[in-house]
């Protein structure tokens, strides 16, 4: 049987029986969009959770803190160490000290940081408000959300450009007093970061430097040149005593809970499928038993049983890439919607703009493809059936 007379006979079920075809179709596609759905929800929390990562940098970098005894620190000396490990390309470290800091005439306690601009690219950290500052940042200073809060402040773009006093709370090591030193300028505030949990003000660390020399850091940000020498550098540094931990590493573990996470929402919508499928299968075997005097007539004619074969399964496969199509229209529709209302909600009460339900092209690419395949093993028991009629049997049925 030539193709032409294939694709023919295979698609004339939209003219013989239009009503169950788009039927048939549209049950396939309810099915594939309950998969569509939940999984795309599974990368929508997935996108939702690791939107605020930097890619590229942040994920180089290793972040290097102080060990819990105390006795190896982060001094400059250990900072020119971890320069010369093979592959590392930067260094970038925090200072941290207690300090009072003055905005519209009150005072509050905060941890002041001192940072060059390269590791707010190194740590992950992105403004939500205003700008950070770069490397010829003098005379900034950045607040992380949760400082706004110690002066009552819910619109972060309310503050930048505002100008703030600080003052060092500096222990005395040989007499144990605290000694409060002001800085010598005003800093403005240029803007406000991601950073939630922690009160602090982030100012340039040669800022910092020029009045007070850290006899250490805090933790500091080790950058490579690949992440293939992530693990090598990690455990260089571990070795010196310090605790390393690695973003990478994290998004990795973040990504397999994710995975399951959508395998177990993807068996849920699958269960929705299955019911489509066989209701897909009950159709089938229908149109083969009112067909079964035409295969008869075929096969007198000359068709073989292969012929037929390919005939059943070709149609089979039609409803069920239709049924994917339909069902991605459905899903994908839905999940719009509610990111829609979802964030149309959000604006509306001075939240943030979310993508709750995403669906990636490859994604709708292999349910497209998945949706062809369950067509096609659907119509396998069918399409072997008709392909084993009797000739004579068949012309007799009735």
């Amino acid at each position: 049987m030539r193709t032409q007379d294939i694709i023919k006979l295979s698609t004339r079920m939209f003219k013989t029986n239009p009503a169950r075809t788009w039927l048939t179709i549209l049950g396939m596609g309810v099915g594939t969009s309950a998969v569509v759905l939940l999984v795309g929800l599974g990368f929508g929390l997935q996108g939702v959770l690791l939107e605020k990562i930097i890619l590229g940098d942040t994920l180089l970098s290793l972040n290097v803190q102080n060990s819990g005894g105390g006795t190896i620190r982060l001094t400059d000396d250990a900072l020119n160490k971890f320069k010369q490990i093979p592959n590392v390309i930067d260094v970038s470290p925090l200072a941290s000290l207690p300090a009072l800091i003055t905005l519209d005439g009150v005072t509050g306690n905060v941890t002041l940081q001192g940072v060059n601009a390269s590791y707010f690219r190194y740590a992950g950290v992105t403004a939500d408000a205003g700008t950070l500052f770069k490397d010829d940042g003098a005379g900034s200073i950045v607040f992380s959300g949760t400082t706004l809060k110690l002066f009552q402040i819910s619109d972060p773009k309310s503050v930048i450009g505002k100008t703030v006093k600080l003052r060092m709370s500096i222990k005395n090591p040989d007499t144990g007093e605290t000694q409060e030193v002001p800085l010598n300028k005003e800093y403005v505030i240029k803007g406000v970061t991601n950073e939630a949990g922690a009160i602090t003000a982030t100012i340039p660390l040669s800022d910092l430097s020029k009045q007070y020399a850290p006899p250490f850091y805090s933790k500091t940000q080790v950058k490579v040149s690949k992440t293939d020498f992530l693990a090598a550098t990690q455990s260089e540094i571990v070795k010196e005593g310090f605790a390393v931990t690695a973003l990478s590493k994290t998004v990795d573990q973040a990504n397999k809970i994710f995975q399951g996470v959508q395998a177990v929402l993807a068996i849920f919508g699958g269960i929705a499928l299955i019911v489509s499928a066989i209701g897909m299968f009950n159709t089938m075997t229908v149109t083969l038993l009112e067909r079964t005097g035409e295969i008869g007539i075929m096969r007198t004619i000359g068709a073989s049983p292969a012929d037929i074969k390919i005939l059943f399964l070709s149609e089979a496969v039609i409803v069920g890439f239709l049924g994917g199509m339909v069902g991605m229209a459905i899903g994908v529709g839905l999940g719009f919607t509610f990111n829609f209302a979802i964030n149309l909600t959000a604006t509306h009460f001075g939240g943030t703009a979310i993508q709750l339900f995403s669906f990636p092209l490859p994604f709708l690419t292999f349910i497209a493809a998945f949706s062809a395949l369950v067509g096609f093993f659907t119509g396998v028991f069918p399409a072997r059936r008709a392909a084993a009629l009797s000739p004579l049997d068949a012309i007799r049925y009735k």
